[in-house]
């Protein structure tokens, strides 16, 4: 969840426009009582049964576990995917951190300037 804490901190996360969501196949009770000890702001939501992810990720990079990844997708205002990148997978190093620099970098091309 330290992601989430860093990238709504992150003033050049903002400075995109974008709206962080985190979801999450854990329980609303379990997910909102660390998101408020963390000072979460951004929305959280529960995914249980990981409908969300079926719809939007990819079960390719399903953790040993059967559970989501580290994935990031950014969906435009007309519902389309326009990117996704699992940072979980080995292909894209196997990280469960990324810096908020790094997200702000290779999303910041997709989005219209202006």
């Amino acid at each position: 969840m330290q992601q989430v804490v860093d990238l709504q901190n992150d003033p050049r996360f903002r400075a995109l426009g974008v709206q962080l969501l985190s979801i999450s196949p854990d329980p609303v009770g379990a997910w909102q009582r660390e998101g408020e000890k963390l000072g979460i702001t951004e929305p959280m939501l529960s995914d249980v049964g990981n409908r969300v992810w079926f719809r939007y990720g990819s079960i390719s990079w399903m953790m040993p576990t059967s559970e989501p990844g580290h994935t990031f997708i950014l969906v435009g205002r007309d519902g389309r995917v326009l990117w996704v990148r699992d940072y979980g997978a080995m292909e894209h190093g196997g990280a469960m951190y990324v810096s908020p620099r790094e997200v702000v970098r290779q999303i910041g091309d997709l989005l219209p300037k202006g």
